[in-house]
């Protein structure tokens, strides 16, 4: 009998302690200087993690001269993302690795970058 209520509450320890991975929401925000590039239409960043996506942009928006913005919120449980900047839909680094962003511990998070230069 103790065997079997040892069982049950090992069992019911592993049911209550799931492995599914907390989530937190994490705030980003991009910042983009896009000086020395020409003749400019559209700024955006394409990455992991929704709202962001591989297959389309997330606009950017100009907010003085040569520097582009961008804020979103992601519920993720993940500790940082990967992103790359694209002008007119061409991406930067091509060939070349994403741009890993550490989320902050605090789930604000500003990131400051010049397109297709490393930090």
């Amino acid at each position: 009998m103790k065997v079997g209520i040892k069982i049950m509450v090992f069992v019911l320890v592993l049911l209550l302690s799931s492995c599914v991975q907390q989530t937190k929401k994490q705030t980003v925000t991009l910042l983009l200087d896009v000086k020395g590039q020409k003749n400019i239409s559209k700024v955006g960043v394409r990455g992991n993690n929704k709202p962001l996506s591989w297959d389309t942009d997330l606009v950017m928006k100009l907010r003085k001269d040569g520097l582009y913005a961008v804020t979103f919120t992601s519920e993720t449980g993940y500790t940082f993302t990967e992103v790359k900047f694209t002008i007119d839909d061409t991406f930067e680094f091509q060939e070349q690795s994403n741009r890993r962003i550490d989320f902050h511990p605090s789930g604000k998070t500003i990131y400051k970058a010049t397109f297709n230069e490393v930090k």
